[in-house]
């Protein structure tokens, strides 16, 4: 009978099978990081939709409401536009505003502190709450912004349940929660990939490019499997002569980049010149600035015959598909207007969608002036290049306008057109939008950490000023000791004294102190001697 072998005979039996379980494929923690991302994809994937649905559902409220009577919106849009203003005021103004520029500035800060104020679960909960509240009053507001702040959040806070709290690993998961946010948003898989390298991170790194792509794919399968495989736009069927490209690219480039970085100048609210007052008017009273931003807001709603509430796509659908009813001529321009105001308001809720509303409406006035040419080819090219010069990232934009039209055939002139927009956008914005915001509020922590050691120092410094005050007189000279510190160096001698005594036995003793007499014990005097 053979003896059993031993476990060391038994490896030896199996290198390659040893050698297949030592690859790093297998590493558990390789592992833990697929699981971590996997699951984060899944919930922005679902996230997105729940929020797309409710975003329907919100502004369809409004809608409603609209029916019992256009003046409607003059009352109740500047009080809820105040309301919001007043609860963002505290822990939730991180959700404040687009919420892409929260990423970019997480991406840049490592701080642990700052990333959890910016993206906390429940502040990605109260984004979505809150931009819903803000869609069912008729902001001019998107989702997708928010749907990039809620994407990051969520595969932040999972990669943290999941141990990587490592700073780099941390700004991996980040950047991939906002690649598959603006993915699920538009249901544009590559547009997620490309915005995500152009505008979160600002470079590409191979490491972030696996970390992408899973994430993305994963959200896209979730999404097709509930929504189906569908074009935000529907399909547009367009396209261009070549003597005709090159004036409709010159064209939508100049126009859309030009108004596109006006509208990037006027929500920067810059620190000098006119538009610091009005940010100055912001800070000293945000809700009632927020209140007249809303009724201003319901005063263009009015002007416009109410079509320029909530995202606008709608009314850019209807131009891009060259429906026979549009919102007419003035659309572009007003909705621009109405954007400013909404973003100025300091509300939850992103500029995607209602830029893409603006370009097309610009693409639709540019049209008259080219008879003969494609008006949803002009239409696009307006879309791409205005959202191109707002955002300041062309390759973003040209893809996002290829995906939501499923239109492959005007690659060059829309990416022409967006370079062109980014050049003259320039103009008047030379730091793209997000960044600019992004670069702002890390200045604004930087400073606070700057504060808080300067106070930190300072109490030092004052701790020590009254210590030293203590030890030393008016005179800088050593200060007399109090009766009490006396009695108690005294009582230290004396202990001393004692224990040096019971350690040399061989010393004479000494002469013991005659203890003064007790008051009433005092003994006569003894009388003088006699004299013989």
């Amino acid at each position: 009978m053979s003896e059993p072998s031993s476990p060391s005979s038994q490896k030896s039996t199996n290198p390659r099978l040893q050698a297949l379980l030592g690859h790093e494929f297998f590493a558990p923690h390789h592992w833990r990081r697929r699981i971590a991302l996997w699951t984060g994809a899944v919930l922005v994937a679902l996230a997105a939709i729940v929020f797309a649905k409710a975003s329907d559902w919100s502004f369809h409220l409004f809608q409603i409401i609209l029916g019992y009577g256009i003046w409607i919106p003059l009352i109740l849009t500047p009080v809820v536009f105040g309301l919001l203003a007043w609860v963002t005021e505290g822990r939730l103004r991180a959700t404040r505003g687009s919420g892409i520029p929260q990423v970019i500035g997480t991406l840049h800060i490592a701080n642990e502190g700052f990333r959890q104020r910016m993206l906390a679960l429940p502040i990605a909960a109260c984004k979505m709450l809150l931009t819903l509240i803000a869609l069912a009053v008729g902001a001019s507001i998107g989702r997708e912004g928010p749907t990039v702040h809620v994407g990051a959040g969520l595969f932040y806070s999972l990669g943290r349940r999941f141990g990587f709290t490592d700073p780099k690993a941390a700004s991996r998961f980040i950047l991939a929660g906002g690649a598959a946010g603006i993915a699920a948003a538009f249901n544009t898989p590559l547009a997620g990939v490309v915005f995500a390298i152009e505008e979160l991170a600002g470079a590409f790194e191979h490491r972030f490019s696996g970390l992408l792509l899973t994430a993305v794919i994963v959200g896209g399968v979730v999404s097709l499997g509930i929504m189906g495989n569908y074009s935000y736009f529907g399909e547009v069927q367009a396209s261009l002569p070549l003597q005709q490209a090159w004036v409709a690219v010159l064209a939508t480039g100049l126009v859309g980049g030009l108004l596109g970085g006006i509208f990037a100048r006027l929500i920067l609210l810059s620190r000098r010149g006119p538009l610091a007052y009005i940010g100055r008017i912001r800070a000293r009273a945000p809700v009632l600035f927020a209140a007249f931003c809303g009724l201003t807001l319901a005063v263009l709603g009015v002007i416009s015959h109410n079509s320029i509430y909530g995202t606008g796509y709608d009314q850019a659908r209807a131009f891009v598909q060259e429906a026979a009813v549009t919102p007419g001529q003035s659309f572009g321009i007003i909705k621009l207007f109405a954007n400013v105001v909404s973003y100025w308001a300091g509300i939850p809720g992103g500029i995607f969608s209602p830029a893409l509303a603006v370009g097309a409406g610009l693409g639709h006035n540019i049209a008259h002036f080219l008879p003969g040419t494609p008006e949803a080819a002009i239409v696009l090219l307006g879309m791409s290049a205005y959202l191109s010069g707002v955002t300041g990232a062309p390759l973003t934009s040209a893809v996002i306008a290829m995906e939501l039209t499923d239109n492959q055939d005007m690659v060059i002139p829309i990416m022409a057109a967006c370079l062109i927009a980014r050049a003259a956008a320039s103009l008047f914005s030379p730091t793209p939008v997000y960044k600019d915001f992004a670069e702002r509020m890390v200045q604004d922590f930087e400073r606070q950490q700057a504060a808080q050691a300067e106070a930190a120092e300072k109490a030092k410094a004052e701790a020590e000023a009254l210590k030293n005050a203590r030890d030393t007189s008016a005179f800088d000279e050593p200060s007399a000791p109090s009766e009490q510190e006396a009695a108690d160096d005294a009582a230290e001698d004396g202990v001393r004294k004692q224990q040096a005594e019971g350690e040399n036995p061989s010393a004479e003793p000494a002469p013991p102190t005659p203890e003064p007499p007790t008051p009433g014990d005092e003994q006569p005097p003894a009388p003088p001697p006699r004299e013989h």
